[in-house]
C-alpha cells in the first residue's frame, strides 16, 4: 500500500509539474503577441522614414516627413496595440460575429445585416474626396504591414476564440462612423415604448411621463405582437445600446486667466476594457494635431491641431421615424404606398454560425427603410401572430439618415484635422451627417464657436415620437434642415458656450430638432460653476470635469425631507441628508442613502402603473419625481394619483410612500453592510465596471482582466457615472456609462492641454498599459502629450522597404 501511495504522490506531483510548464509556457507563447516597442521594422509604401515614440504610459507621437506617411505609421501601430479589438469592430458591424463566437451573437448578426451598415460603408468610399481615400489607403496598408510582418502569438481573444484577423481594408474603417451612430442616436425606442403604453395607460398618464405629449398622436401599431417581434432590435449588447450623456464648453480669452480661449470635452459612452479611444500625437511638415484617436480609423476624432481644438457632444435629435407599412393582401412581397402597391427591395444575407447551421436572413426594405421585424427570428414572428390572434397585415420600417451611403463623416472629420481657422472648419462641418452632434471650436486666434451639423429630417406631418402611417405620404420625410439653418454661431457677447446635450434652441427655432430634449442637469451645474468664476483657468475646467455635486438631488431632497420617521435609522439617515452638501463622494454614505431611496421611491410610484414597461423607466426621471411629490401631477385634469398603489385595496398617500420606501431602502443597505449607517460608503456600490467583451464571460479570467475601480459622481453629475438602477444591491449602482476620454485645451499653449482615458492605450490584457491609466482616470488626474526623443520610454523606426 506504500508503494502504491508512493507512486501515486509521485504520478500527481509529476502531472501537476507537467500542468505547470504547460501553463508557463502557454503563457510566456502568449506575450509573444505583445509588439516589440524598441524596434526597427520595414513599412511598405512609406517615402521615408517615420519615429514613433511612446512615453512610459504608452502614448503615441509619431513624427512622418507626410501627412500619407503619417496614416500609414498609425494604423501600423494601432494594428500593435489595438489588433482584436479593432477586428471586433469591423466583425460587429458586418454582422460576423457567429462566425467566431457561435450562435449568443446571432441576434446581434440579424439587426447589423437587416440595417446593412458595412455594405453603406463599402459604398459610401466612392463618394469621398481622393484626398480622404488616400489617407484610408495609407492608413490600410500599414494595418495589413503589421498582420503580415508580425511574428509570435496573436493577441489571446484571437487564440481563445480560434480564428485570425483577414487583411483589412477601408470600409472596416468607414463602418467605424455607422456604429457611433447606432449608440448616438436612440428614438425609436421612445417610439415603440409610447405605443405600447398607449394599449394599457390614459392618455393623460403617457402626458404626465412626457410632459406636453400631443394628445392626437397617431399610434399605427395593432394586431401584431411587435414586444415579441422587436426584442432582438431591443437587447443590443451594452456597448453599442443609445446613451444620452456627453459635456463641453468653450471659454473666450475674455474669461479665461491665460487672455486665450480654452476648451472642455468629455464625450461619454460604454465603460469597457479595451476604451475605445486611443491618444496620439502625429506631426508632420503639414502641421500638427494631438488627442483621441480611434483604432480603425486613420484621424484624430477628437484633438486639437496647431491652429484650433473642438469637442463633441450628442445633440440627441430625432432623426429615426418607425413607418408602418401596410402588406398587399393581393400580392405577396408587396407593401402600399400612394402610388399603389410595390414590391420590397430584397436580398439574402447567409450568416455563418459557428458550430451550428448557417442561417438565411432574408432582409426587406420599403421606400422608408429596412423592414425591421426582419431581425426576428420567423419562429418568434408565427408565435407572435399566433398569440395575437392573426396576422396583422403590417410590418414596422425604420427611417434614418445614417442608412444612406452618402454619409460623409470621415471627409468632415478629415477636413477638422486640416481646418486652420473657423471658415474652414465650418466648411468641413457640411459633411457631418449622422449622427448629428454639438461641436465646440475654440482658435488660437482667440474665436469659440458652435455649429450642430447633421441630417435631421423635415416631416410633412408630426413630431417623430410615435410610430405612424407609412402607406400615404401624411407623415413622410420631405427633406433635411438645410446646413445653413442649423444651430450655429460664433463669439457670442456672453464668451461662452456650455453644451451637455441639454436643449440647444429656443422655442423660436423654425425647425423641429427633437420634441424630447434629456435632462438640463449637467449643462445647469456647468453653467453655474462657470457663472461663479469670472476667469476661468485650465485647472478650474480640470475641476469642474470632475464636479459630483448633484443638481438632481438638490432639486429632490426639499420633497424627501418632508418625511416623517418612523425609525431610529429613518431618523439617522434624514439628518444626514439634511447637512449634505450633494456630492456623490464615493467615501462617505449620502450617496448610497439617497440613490437606493430614490431607486425604492421610484419603484414605488410608477411599477403598478407601468406594469412590464416599467423597466425603462428604472432609472427615475427627477421631473417626473418632483412633480409627482409637489402634487402637480394630481392637480392635472383629470387628477393622476401616482403615490397610490393600485395593487392594494387601499389609498396611499405620498406621505406613506415615502416613509415606506426610505424604510425599504435602509433595511436593504443595513442587511448588506451593517447596521452603522456612518460606516455606509457610496463606493461600496458604486465601482466603474469595464469589462472585456471575451475574457468577462470566462471564470477567473474576468478577476484579472476586468478593470473595476470604486467611483464618485453619479448619472447626473458633470463627472457621470452613469447607473442602471436595476438588479441586486451590489450592483444595481455600477458606474457603466462615463467619460472613456477627458481633455481640456490650453489655447495659450497647446503643450499644456491635458487628457485622459479611462484604461489604457493596450487592448492586450496581457499588457501593462492594459489598464494603467484606470485609478488615475477616477481619481481625477490628466497627462500631458508632448513626448521628445529625451523623454521617451520606447522608440521606433519605421523605415521604407
Amino acid at each position: 500500500m506504500r508503494r502504491v501511495l508512493r507512486y501515486g504522490f509521485w504520478g500527481v506531483t509529476s502531472l501537476l509539474a507537467l500542468l505547470l510548464v504547460v501553463a508557463v509556457g502557454g503563457f510566456l507563447w502568449l506575450r509573444t503577441s505583445l509588439p516589440d516597442l524598441n524596434s526597427d521594422v520595414l513599412l511598405p509604401g512609406l517615402q521615408a522614414e517615420v519615429t514613433a515614440l511612446r512615453d512610459k504610459d504608452g502614448i503615441v507621437t509619431i513624427k512622418a516627413g507626410s501627412d500619407l506617411d503619417a496614416y500609414r505609421a498609425l494604423g501600423y501601430l494601432h494594428a500593435q496595440d489595438r489588433l482584436w479589438q479593432m477586428d471586433l469592430m469591423r466583425r460587429s458591424a458586418a454582422g460576423r460575429l457567429s462566425e467566431v463566437i457561435g450562435s449568443p451573437t446571432i441576434r446581434m448578426d440579424r439587426i447589423m445585416r437587416t440595417l446593412g451598415l458595412y455594405n453603406l460603408a463599402k459604398a459610401s468610399y466612392s463618394k469621398l474626396t481622393p484626398e480622404v481615400r488616400s489617407a484610408l489607403d495609407a492608413y490600410t496598408a500599414g494595418v495589413n504591414a503589421y498582420m503580415d510582418s508580425r511574428s509570435g502569438a496573436l493577441p489571446p481573444e484571437f487564440h481563445l476564440l480560434r480564428y485570425s484577423p483577414e487583411p483589412w481594408s477601408p470600409a472596416d474603417s468607414l463602418v467605424w462612423s455607422r456604429l457611433m451612430a447606432i449608440q448616438l442616436s436612440g428614438n425609436w425606442r421612445s417610439e415603440l415604448l409610447r405605443a405600447r403604453l398607449n394599449e394599457f395607460l390614459k392618455p393623460e398618464q403617457i402626458r404626465a411621463l412626457w410632459p406636453d405629449y400631443p394628445a392626437d398622436a397617431p399610434v399605427a401599431l395593432a394586431g401584431l405582437d411587435r414586444r415579441a417581434a422587436l426584442d432582438p432590435l431591443e437587447s443590443l449588447p451594452w456597448a453599442l445600446e443609445p446613451k444620452d450623456a456627453s459635456n463641453s464648453w468653450v471659454l473666450s480669452g475674455a474669461k479665461t486667466t491665460t487672455g486665450k480661449p480654452i476648451l472642455a470635452n468629455d464625450p461619454h459612452l460604454a465603460l469597457n476594457a479595451p476604451g475605445l479611444w486611443y491618444l496620439v500625437d502625429i506631426r508632420t511638415p503639414d502641421g500638427r494635431i494631438r488627442g483621441a484617436s480611434a483604432p480603425g480609423v486613420p484621424f484624430v476624432v477628437l484633438g486639437q491641431n496647431q491652429h484650433l481644438a473642438w469637442g463633441f457632444t450628442t445633440t440627441h435629435s430625432d432623426t429615426q421615424d418607425l413607418f408602418v407599412e401596410k402588406l398587399d393582401p393581393a400580392q405577396a412581397g408587396h407593401y402600399i404606398t400612394p402610388e399603389g402597391p410595390r414590391p420590397f427591395e430584397t436580398r439574402e444575407e447567409v450568416i455563418a454560425v459557428r458550430g451550428a447551421e448557417d442561417v438565411v436572413l432574408n432582409v426587406r426594405r420599403s421606400r422608408n427603410g429596412p423592414i425591421i421585424d426582419d431581425i426576428a427570428d420567423p419562429e418568434d414572428l408565427a408565435s407572435a401572430s399566433k398569440t395575437a390572434g392573426a396576422e396583422s397585415g403590417t410590418r414596422l420600417a425604420l427611417a434614418w439618415p445614417a442608412l444612406r451611403d452618402d454619409d460623409l463623416i470621415p471627409q468632415a472629420i478629415y477636413g477638422f484635422n486640416k481646418a486652420s481657422n473657423w471658415q474652414e472648419f465650418l466648411a468641413a462641418s457640411r459633411f457631418f451627417h449622422a449622427p448629428q452632434q454639438n461641436i465646440v471650436y475654440a482658435d488660437v486666434n482667440g474665436n469659440i464657436g458652435l455649429v450642430v451639423p447633421g441630417r435631421v429630417p423635415i416631416r410633412a406631418k408630426g413630431d417623430g415620437r410615435v410610430p405612424v402611417p407609412g402607406w400615404s405620404d401624411e407623415y413622410a420625410w420631405t427633406g433635411f434642415i438645410p446646413f445653413e439653418e442649423m444651430p450655429q454661431g460664433a463669439n457670442p457677447e456672453a464668451g461662452l458656450y456650455v453644451v451637455a446635450n441639454n436643449k440647444i434652441v429656443d422655442d423660436d427655432y423654425p425647425h423641429l430638432i427633437t420634441a424630447d430634449w434629456p435632462s438640463q442637469y449637467r449643462a445647469a451645474r456647468i453653467q453655474e460653476v462657470l457663472d461663479a468664476t469670472p476667469k476661468g483657468s485650465i485647472e478650474d475646467s480640470l475641476a469642474l470635469q470632475n464636479d459630483i455635486v448633484s443638481i438632481p438631488a438638490r432639486t429632490l431632497m426639499p420633497f424627501l425631507l418632508q418625511t416623517e420617521a418612523s425609525s431610529p435609522a429613518a431618523k439617522e439617515a434624514l439628518a444626514l441628508l439634511s447637512n449634505w452638501d450633494f456630492r456623490l463622494d464615493r467615501t462617505r454614505p449620502e450617496g448610497l442613502i439617497y440613490n437606493n431611496w430614490l431607486n425604492k421611491l421610484n419603484a414605488a410610484l410608477l411599477e403598478d402603473e407601468l406594469r412590464a414597461e416599467f423597466s425603462s423607466f428604472r432609472r427615475p426621471k427627477t421631473e417626473l419625481v418632483a412633480r409627482i411629490l409637489s402634487g402637480a401631477a394630481a392637480a392635472s385634469d383629470p387628477p393622476l394619483d401616482w403615490c397610490d398603489d393600485i395593487g392594494t385595496g387601499q389609498v396611499e398617500s405620498c406621505a406613506q410612500i415615502l416613509a415606506s420606501s426610505l424604510e425599504d431602502s435602509l433595511a436593504e443597505i443595513a442587511a448588506a453592510y451593517g447596521d452603522d449607517i456612518d460606516a455606509w460608503r457610496w463606493g461600496d456600490v458604486h465601482r466603474a465596471t469595464l469589462p472585456h467583451p471575451i475574457l468577462s464571460r470566462i471564470p477567473v479570467l474576468s478577476d484579472l482582466f476586468d478593470i473595476s475601480v470604486e467611483t464618485d459622481g453619479g448619472a447626473e453629475t458633470v463627472k457621470r457615472a452613469g447607473v442602471s438602477f436595476n438588479g441586486p444591491l451590489d450592483k444595481r449602482f455600477n458606474d457603466r456609462h462615463g467619460a472613456g476620454y477627458r481633455a481640456v485645451y490650453d489655447l495659450a499653449d497647446p503643450a499644456n492641454s491635458r487628457f485622459m482615458i479611462a484604461t489604457g492605450q493596450s487592448a492586450n490584457p496581457l499588457s501593462q498599459h492594459y489598464g494603467s491609466f484606470a485609478e488615475r482616470w477616477r481619481d481625477s488626474q490628466y497627462v500631458t502629450i508632448d513626448t521628445s526623443e529625451a523623454n521617451a520610454k520606447y522608440r521606433m523606426l519605421l523605415k521604407p522597404e
